[in-house]
């Protein structure tokens, strides 16, 4: 199915990859498009997170929660890069998962459809809040190798490899 709920989202995905194109066109970074990116894509999960998933979840269609699972272990590796400042590894990290992840909510049976098959009055507040939601506010980027590490961890978390995307392989807890 693609509605409303589905075109506003996808619509969304693709308004962010326009957005991370740009930052990434010029040497360094963009850093003024990578923020309005970073911004864009972080109310992009809380709208996922606190509006559709909530919305879904008491009607789940059979054999969708490890999809959820993944999509909800995505969200927090996404929310993590977007902790360290932006660098062509980050940039091509959140693309690695980015492109696995959206397929997940954009194909057949996948997130937006199975949300597009609620109550029709359902799906209208959903788009409704998701066009009215504020935009987020965001903290400063944070430079630490510790937060680099975390990042690591919540990618392999999500089950990628963290030291291929990032070049960092996650310290233990004990080390």
């Amino acid at each position: 199915m693609n509605g409303e709920l589905y075109s506003y989202f996808f619509g969304d995905h693709r308004r962010l990859e326009q957005l991370l194109d740009e930052a990434e066109k010029s040497d360094p970074i963009n850093g003024t498009h990578y923020a309005e990116f970073r911004k864009g894509l972080l109310r992009h999960i809380g709208l996922e997170e606190k509006v559709l998933l909530p919305a879904l979840l008491p009607r789940l269609p059979s054999g969708m929660q490890p999809v959820v699972d993944q999509i909800r272990r995505d969200h927090a590796a996404i929310g993590a890069l977007m902790v360290p400042p932006p660098t062509r590894r980050i940039i091509g990290a959140l693309r690695h998962i980015l492109n696995k992840h959206n397929l997940l909510e954009e194909t057949e049976r996948g997130l937006y459809d199975a949300c597009e098959s609620l109550p029709a009055n359902e799906v209208e507040a959903i788009v409704r809040k998701a066009r009215e939601a504020p935009q987020v506010k965001v903290m400063p980027h944070n430079s630490s190798p510790n937060a680099l590490d975390a990042t690591a961890r919540a990618l392999q978390r999500a089950g990628y490899d963290a030291e291929a995307l990032l070049g960092v392989r996650p310290r233990t807890m004990e080390s």
